[in-house]
Formats: structure tokens, C-alpha cells, sequence
């Protein structure tokens, strides 16, 4: 069928702005000309970002987009743009900061209208048609006839974007104190969910930087409640159905406080987050849920979201089609009780019980989600099973469910492969090796980093952003650097391959090069040879994905030990320093530099090994959960500071140092450890 509509966007490659290319509205991308055309026409703009897998993105543009009364009144008034905020995240933080000023809330669709200049002056989130409608025809009328109060309002808006984001070095003594962590987990631990785990919200997302701090946090201070709480949480996330049970892999969060209803994209970023969680909660506590949820979410990207050339792909949209067509959330995952008695036939009563296909497991329309409630052990205690026969039972349900769930439409693709992403999901792959020791998780890990080199790393050192159809695009941000440096570094200590060491050197000279701000001692998130926006941001709170800085910081801290770099040592202690009077008002919004503090208020150890054999003493040393060292090691002589003089033909010795002074170098693995837990 002919679409009656094509617009500019049809030339994009963004899966996100290719679903608007038939819209009637005439849509444009963010770009110089497209800028400057605005300016030229002293016509207002139109900035409307999202993503391919927001729901409510595209329910705004069913309503609104394709409405050809809509796009009569955007067509007349205003330049159009459509951003993709996985694309371009610096546009999206600039226009979310003023949304967030303006109206105390944020969240995609983000709908924003500005000045021909590119300054906002009035946005929101999801708006209903005649809201929306409403809301433009008044704002055209206004600038028609009265512009001075927009251009005053932007004035004061822009100042407040400008000062959002604003660092101010800490003049006090750098003191960081094991006191401060403590009363920040205080601070955070009242809001805890102790019954369901996460923090008390009606909807729940997994933050797993959040827990990835408590974890190590819980287990270095020995606090057994903390431990019990992180462990609640995992296991609650493992049951509910945020976790897709036939096919592994996570949504991006539970609509309710239970973790039992998704909203059900899912996105690369939280599975390998949560890959490299679950993989030190596993390496603790050898709890069989969480290897499960580690192979079964490996398995799913390496099946759906793995590229033939070891790219992974961005998301899975939360809409599908339904065997009637029409367009609903959640329809490819979900089931009704016909479809799995017809499938599971005499196995139902079982299935039916694991999986709550009752008034716990029941969504809407007829259909369930799939929900644990119990524990392997008490279900096969309560049913007298063996766990071998349960886990028979459970291979061959998943089978069948996952072969029957392919005859349906598939949700949408994202097909762009983000740099910063992929790194997240690399190092998830990194962790998942060095717990389990599957090596398919490392060929796939090492596949995934040499894309990264020979693809998304440019001859002057930069990074690209994004990469789709053979070709990277769109300059880097300091997301990118970060994230990628952080898994070369853990690369580095897995395989002891210095290549990835010093290729996470380079990139951290290049950012300082071209990220970082005198003025504040943090870094821009983006590059000084890019085109300016409305303001250039600093990126400092944690979120979902941890904040560029706070990961940049860390990646400082643990390259000063490697190569003896005092500068980077002296960089990482001061962001941190000029963060912390934040972090007790808000711990949540800070775990990641929690994390960091906690290598200087606690032993940090270098762990040098050096011998023929320095390989296999690692892969034993990696068996047991150590959060607070470096590795650094070679089977044969290496100049790297911490390994110099250190080799000895014939032997394989380990030597555990602390603040510049070591122990006698040992032999054996454990007596190692031993040193480390002393």
C-alpha cells in the first residue's frame, strides 16, 4: 500500500524517526539546516523526542502525529523535529532539564516547544489531542502577537537549564569517611520495600547500579540485613514477571510494586546491567536462580539483540500485534489459560502452579503473565518433585512456549547498535565469564569489543555514538568513553591482554582533551568540537545507567594503579570530593559514587600475578567475590609498574599490595586470598 505522507525523516536511519517518515506532519531531523531554516523563516519549533520502544510515544503519535487536522495546524506554524533520544541524549537532557524546570516532571514522549533560536519556552510529556492542539494554536497566537514575553520567558528559562547542571568545586578538606557511606545507607534504607524489595513506589524499576553498590556494601561490612534485602530484591525481580520466564531477558520495569506486570520493552542497557549483578550475586551466594537468570538473559540476546558482526542491537519494543491485529502492549509475552492447556496438555496443572495461571498471574484481557512465588526447593518439596525433574519439566516448557511464542508478529527492532550500550552489555558478557567460565560468554564479549575498536573508534582516537546499516554515525559522548573504557579495563583484567588497557589509556586522554572542564574538574557530556545546544551539561547523577562522570571517576581511579598515573588519581579523588555534599541528601542518585568512596574508606588491593601460569591462578582467583581489588598480570616479563621486576622464570607468584606496600608474594590462590582477607 502507498503511503499517502512521506517526510524528511525517510532519509534517517533511526528505526524511532523512520516510525514517524509517513506521518503528515512534516517532520524534520535535528540538524544544522533544518536549525538554521527556523531562524531563516522566524518560525517557532516543534522539538518532539523519544524513543522506538516508548509506548506512550506511540500512542501520542496514533492521536496526534497522523492526525491530518494535527499536522494541518504544526505544518502552518511551526518547524517540526523529531529527536531520538537514544541518538542524541545530549538534546534529550537539554529539553528533559527545561521540561522538568517548567513542570516538576519528566518522561517520553518529551514535547517541547522553542524559539527559532532553539531556546524552550513551554513542554510537557504526553498530551492528548485536543490538549495538544489547544496548547499550540495559543502558543502560535501568543508569538504572533506578543513574541517579547516568550523571549523574556526564555531568558529566565535558559539561565535555570544553565544552572541545573552547575559543579562547584569543594573547597573543604577531601576527607571521605566510612561514617558518610554509613549514613547515607541509613539515610536510603528507610524507604526500602523489606517484603517485595526495591524501594516502596507503585512502579518499580531495577536501578541495578543501586543494588550492585548494597551488594558489595552488604558483604564487605558483613551487615546480614543488608545482604538479606539485596538478595530479597534479585530474587523478587527473578520472580516476577519484569523477567521473562520463556525467554530470558528483562523488561525495562513493573508497572506495580510487586515486580508482577512489565512494561514490556526491553532494553539492551538494563540486561547488561543486571547480567553483571546478578553475576557477583551469583559468585556470593551460588544461588541457582541467579545463574538461571544469567544464561536464560545471555541467551535471549544472544538469539534476538546480537548483530552477525557482535554488535547488539538497542531495544524490543513493548507493542505487538495480536493474532487479530491489533496493536497491543505486551501481546507477544503474555498468555490466556486455553493456549496453555491446548499446549501443555496433562503438564498444566504443574505449569500452572510455578507460574501462578490464577488471580496472582491474571493481566487483563484474559491474559497472564507468568509469576513465580516460590523457591525451586519449596515448590518441589510441596509437589514431590526432584529438582532434576523440575528442571526437565521446566527446559521442556520453555521450549515448547518459547517455539509456539515465534509463530507470533515479533515486537518491533531497534536495530542501531549505541556505543555506550554495547559496552554495558560487553562488560555484562566480561562478568558472566568470570563467574560461570563459559567461554562462548568471553568469544562473545571479545567479538563485541573488537566491533567497538574496528568500527566505533575513529584514526583521531574519538568515538562514534551509534552505528546501523555499516555505518557509524553522530560523534561521541562522554557516555560512550566511559562505558567503553570501564569494560576494556575489565577485558583487560580477564584476559590480561594489554591491548585493552592501553587502548582504555587513549580514550581517557582523549576525553580529557576534549570532555573536560578546568573550571569544575568534572566533564562535559559532550565533545568541544561539537555544535553547541542551549547549554552544555555536566553529568553527574546516577540513574538507570549510571552517571558518564561517576563511571569516568571510577575508570580514574582503578587506570591511576595500572599505570602509575598520579594525575588521573588526583582527577578521580576531586570528583568525587566535589560530588559528595550531595550524596547524603540524595544516596539513590549517588551509588555509583558510593561505590568509588568505598575504595578509598575501605583496603583497595592490587592483585599482581606474575609466571606462566598467571592465567589459570587468575581464573581460581576470580572464583571468589573480591569487589575491592585490581588485577593486573602477565606470563611473562611486562613493564606495567605494578609487575615490573616481578617475573621469575619457572614460577607464578602473586603479590597482594596495598597503598604502595606489599606482602611477601605467594604461590597458592588461596593463601592470596587469605592476604586480601586478613
Amino acid at each position: 500500500m502507498q503511503n499517502p505522507h512521506t517526510n524528511s525523516l525517510i532519509n534517517e536511519t533511526s528505526p524511532y524517526l523512520l516510525q514517524h517518515a509517513h506521518n503528515p506532519v512534516n517532520w524534520n531531523a535535528w540538524n544544522t539546516e533544518t536549525l538554521e531554516r527556523a531562524k531563516s523563516e522566524n518560525k517557532l519549533i516543534i522539538i518532539s523526542v523519544g524513543y522506538a520502544a516508548c509506548h506512550w510515544c506511540h500512542v501520542m503519535e496514533h492521536e496526534s502525529f497522523e492526525d491530518e487536522d494535527v499536522a494541518e495546524i504544526m505544518n502552518a506554524n511551526f518547524i517540526s523535529i523529531k529527536v531520538d533520544r537514544e541518538e542524541r541524549p545530549d538534546i534529550d537532557q537539554v529539553y528533559m532539564n527545561a521540561v522538568q524546570l517548567m513542570t516538576g516532571q519528566g518522561g517520553w514522549p518529551l514535547n517541547v516547544i522553542a524559539l527559532p533560536d532553539g531556546r524552550p519556552v513551554w513542554g510537557g510529556t504526553y498530551f492528548k489531542k485536543d490538549q495538544w492542539t489547544q496548547a499550540l494554536t495559543q502558543i502560535a497566537k501568543l508569538y504572533a502577537n506578543s513574541p517579547e514575553k516568550l523571549y523574556d520567558y526564555a531568558d529566565k528559562l535558559e539561565q535555570g537549564i544553565k544552572n541545573l547542571d552547575v559543579i562547584v568545586p569543594n573547597t573543604e578538606v577531601i576527607d571521605f569517611q566510612s561514617k558518610d557511606i554509613e549514613n547515607a545507607v541509613d539515610s536510603w534504607s528507610e524507604h526500602f520495600d523489606l517484603k517485595f524489595g526495591g524501594v516502596k513506589t507503585q512502579q518499580k524499576f531495577m536501578m541495578p547500579n543501586n543494588y550492585h553498590f548494597l551488594l558489595r556494601y552488604a558483604y564487605q561490612k558483613k551487615d546480614i540485613e543488608l545482604q538479606k534485602f539485596v538478595n530479597t530484591t534479585l530474587t523478587k525481580i527473578a520472580y516476577g514477571g519484569v523477567y521473562d520466564h520463556i525467554g530470558g531477558g528483562f523488561s525495562r520495569y513493573s508497572v506495580d510494586s510487586k515486580w508482577h506486570v512489565p512494561h514490556f520493552e526491553k532494553m539492551l542497557y538494563d540486561n547488561g546491567q543486571l547480567v553483571s549483578l546478578y553475576a557477583d550475586a551469583y559468585l556470593i551466594t551460588k544461588d541457582p536462580l541467579y545463574k538461571e537468570v544469567i544464561t536464560e538473559t545471555l541467551d535471549f540476546v544472544a538469539r534476538e539483540l546480537t548483530t552477525p558482526n557482535g554488535a547488539f542491537y538497542s531495544s524490543l519494543d513493548a507493542d505487538s500485534n495480536t493474532s487479530e491485529g491489533v496493536l497491543e502492549e505486551g501481546a507477544y509475552y503474555v498468555w490466556t489459560k486455553r493456549e496453555l492447556e491446548t499446549l501443555l496438555k496433562s503438564d498444566y496443572k504443574l505449569f500452572a502452579e510455578y507460574y501462578n495461571i490464577n488471580a496472582f498471574g491474571f493481566w487483563e484481557h484474559k491474559n497472564y503473565v507468568l509469576i513465580r512465588s516460590e523457591s525451586d526447593q519449596d515448590f518441589t518439596t510441596n509437589h514431590k518433585l526432584s529438582q532434576h525433574g523440575l528442571n526437565t519439566k521446566k527446559q521442556e516448557w520453555k521450549t515448547l512456549l518459547l517455539k509456539e511464542r515465534a509463530k507470533r508478529e515479533t515486537p518491533r527492532l531497534d536495530d542501531k547498535s549505541l556505543t555506550s550500550w554495547n559496552a554495558l552489555m560487553l562488560k555484562g558478557y566480561l562478568d558472566a565469564y568470570r563467574v560461570l567460565g563459559d567461554k562462548t560468554y568471553l568469544d562473545a564479549a571479545l567479538k563485541n569489543a573488537y566491533f567497538i575498536v574496528n568500527n566505533q573508534l575513529k584514526k583521531d582516537g574519538s568515538l562514534y555514538h551509534s552505528y546501523k546499516n555499516d555505518t557509524s554515525s553522530i560523534n561521541g559522548f562522554l557516555e560512550d568513553y566511559a562505558t567503553t573504557i570501564e569494560a576494556f579495563i575489565l577485558a583487560y583484567e580477564i584476559t590480561l591482554d594489554k591491548q585493552w588497557l592501553y587502548t582504555a589509556r587513549d580514550l581517557t586522554n582523549y576525553a580529557f582533551d576534549h570532555f573536560y572542564d578546568a573550571a569544575s574538574k568534572m566533564f562535559f557530556f559532550t565533545n568541544n568540537n561539537d555544535a553547541r545546544l542551549v547549554s552544555r551539561s555536566i553529568d553527574y547523577r546516577d540513574n538507570v545507567i549510571p552517571a558518564s562522570n561517576s563511571i569516568f571517576a571510577k575508570n580514574l581511579f582503578k587506570l591511576s594503579h595500572f599505570l602509575g598515573n598520579a594525575y588521573y588519581l588526583k582527577t578521580a579523588t576531586t570528583m568525587l570530593h566535589n560530588v559528595s555534599p550531595e550524596i547524603t541528601e540524595y544516596p539513590s542518585g549517588f551509588s555509583n559514587w558510593l561505590d568509588l568512596m568505598l575504595n578509598y574508606t575501605e583496603p583497595y588491593y592490587e592483585v599482581a600475578i606474575a609466571g606462566k601460569d598467571a592465567k589459570e591462578k587468575l581464573k581460581e582467583l576470580n572464583t571468589t567475590y573480591i569487589p575491592n581489588k585490581l588485577i593486573v598480570g602477565s606470563t611473562t616479563a611486562c613493564n606495567l609498574p605494578l609487575l615490573e621486576h616481578r617475573f621469575i622464570d619457572g614460577e607464578t607468584l602473586i603479590y597482594v599490595c596495598v597503598n604502595k606496600s606489599c606482602k611477601l608474594p605467594v604461590s597458592n590462590v588461596n593463601a592470596a586470598i587469605q592476604l586480601i582477607k586478613e
